[in-house]
């Protein structure tokens, strides 16, 4: 009987356990491969010091290693994965390729396009149609060769619905209907088994290609104390498990060790979904439930990506793709660049730029100041996020933008306006996070840094800081922007 050779395509999921397709084609497979692509398409319009491609090459780098140690290694390709994984079927006679799914409308497209090329080299070298797959895992769906299961989420869009069996388009009923569906076996891990000894043996002189060979160099992605890969993903949750008790108390105050900053391995897969969830869902505490929320958030948001490809360009709610923004380029480098002259503000955009990461209540607070009070489109920051964000994830960054917007969903109305001086007192009392990304402010008092334009020119000349100078006044009066956006959404309503 001839062997079963299967090759697993890695992408977002760049780890060696509890990992859906790699457990099933070792399961399955006399033989197995595994691949990774850094796709020229995207890495086209990456800056050449984008932190992502190497936060990615280190991950790569521990995944060779692990592979290694169980026979087998990790083959890389830099070019356009439509081209390059029918070559591979082709070259290595693989019978079935084994992915895990990712719900980008690009995404779809894209695998859409290597299954068809893939379809045509398995009919070349006469592997017969695989068997479809029953309905008894809907973790995994297989037709033909192509072997794809969920693993970025605990359930993917068409598994949680109304009673109607309608998408919900708020998320406390959503969240309700997510854990009545959740069962034990849900949160179960992919076993990954590398005692078969089913992983091919390495490629001659296959290796991982440098940063350098990619056109990309190296970062301040060191100097982040951000570990990488597998091992620091496991670091890190191992110390938020020592605070995660106290999350829902510390998770809004940016100056504050508070959140898990785990965001970026799960966006790209170095740390288990079902593990951090299974994890969180077992725990008692406060904390561990408002976070075990904010995972749901991100299978909320996956799931209204899913349902709404159209929300990519257009606003969830459409009537608000009438919206009158303004055109104001020189506010939007402002904002860019932390230089609004709103010190949290500005501080968040600093952190941004400094490190590829913005903490999550910053981010509401930045979002809403774009749109509500320098009055410019939601994309225009959502872009400017997609491009700087370390985690980047378009599900998550498109549903949290059109939430600040008020055009996505938001049970809250539209006339929810933050006050970006009211944020920053509540947040960022002492002003501790403001002075260490806003050094112009250091020497102002606690009292002053959050409006420090309503400083006596005394005062100024005691910190060393003069407003309009040294740190900018205000871009925008609040105040005055606050009732032009009430009017703007009240035009776009009317």
């Amino acid at each position: 009987m001839a062997m079963a050779t299967a090759l697993v395509w890695f992408r977002r999921d760049l780890r060696s356990y509890d990992h859906a397709a790699l457990r099933y084609a070792l399961e399955e497979n006399d033989q197995v491969y595994c691949v990774f692509v850094f796709d020229t398409a995207i890495l086209a319009s990456l800056p050449k010091s984008d932190r992502r491609v190497e936060f990615i090459h280190h991950a790569l780098v521990e995944l060779d290693t692990s592979l290694r140690e169980n026979g087998g290694a990790l083959i890389v390709r830099h070019g356009n994965p439509v081209d390059e994984i029918p070559r591979l079927v082709a070259s290595l006679g693989i019978d079935a390729v084994y992915v895990n799914r990712d719900d980008e409308p690009a995404a779809i497209a894209r695998d859409d396009a290597v299954r068809r090329r893939c379809s045509g080299e398995f009919a070349k070298h006469g592997v017969a149609p695989a068997k479809r797959v029953g309905c008894a895992k809907p973790t995994l769906r297989a037709v033909s060769n192509w072997r794809d299961f969920k693993d970025q989420v605990i359930f993917e869009g068409p598994e949680v619905l109304t009673q109607a069996g309608k998408p919900f388009s708020v998320f406390t009923p959503y969240k309700n209907a997510w854990l009545r569906a959740l069962v034990p076996t849900t949160l179960a891990p992919h076993a990954v088994d590398f005692t078969s000894l089913h992983l091919a043996k390495p490629l001659a002189n296959e290796r991982i290609p440098t940063l350098v060979e990619l056109g990309f160099e190296s970062t301040n992605l060191k100097s982040l104390n951000l570990p990488t890969g597998m091992s620091g993903a496991q670091s890190l949750f191992r110390d938020f498990t020592e605070r995660i008790d106290d999350y829902a108390e510390r998770r809004n105050f940016p100056a504050v060790k508070g959140p898990s900053y785990l965001s970026t391995h799960l966006r790209f897969g170095t740390i288990s979904i079902r593990q951090l969830t299974a994890y969180a869902h077992a725990q008692p505490s406060g904390g561990a439930q408002t976070w075990l929320s904010e995972l749901i958030w991100r299978d909320f948001y996956h799931a209204i990506l899913w349902h709404n490809p159209h929300v990519i360009k257009g606003c969830f709610k459409p009537q608000f793709d009438l919206l009158k923004w303004d055109n104001a380029p020189d506010l939007l480098v402002a904002w860019q660049h932390g230089k609004t002259g709103y010190p949290l503000v500005d501080a968040a955009m600093r952190q941004l730029l400094q490190t590829g990461y913005m903490h999550n209540r910053l981010r509401m607070v930045a979002a809403s100041f774009l749109c509500k009070d320098l009055g410019l489109d939601w994309r225009l920051g959502e872009a400017w996020f997609a491009e700087k964000l370390l985690d980047f994830d378009l599900a998550a960054n498109n549903g949290g933008w059109q939430w600040a917007a008020s055009t996505g969903c938001d049970a809250q109305p539209w006339f929810r306006i933050f006050n970006p001086v009211i944020q920053s007192e509540k947040f960022d009392t002492e002003g501790k996070f403001i002075r260490r990304y806003v050094p112009e402010l250091a020497k102002v008092t606690s009292k002053r840094i959050h409006a420090p334009w309503l400083m006596s020119d005394d005062e100024q000349v005691q910190c060393g800081v003069q407003i309009g100078v040294d740190y900018p006044a205000p871009v925008i009066d609040h105040a005055l922007a606050r009732e032009r956006t009430l009017a703007r959404y009240k035009m776009a309503l009317s």
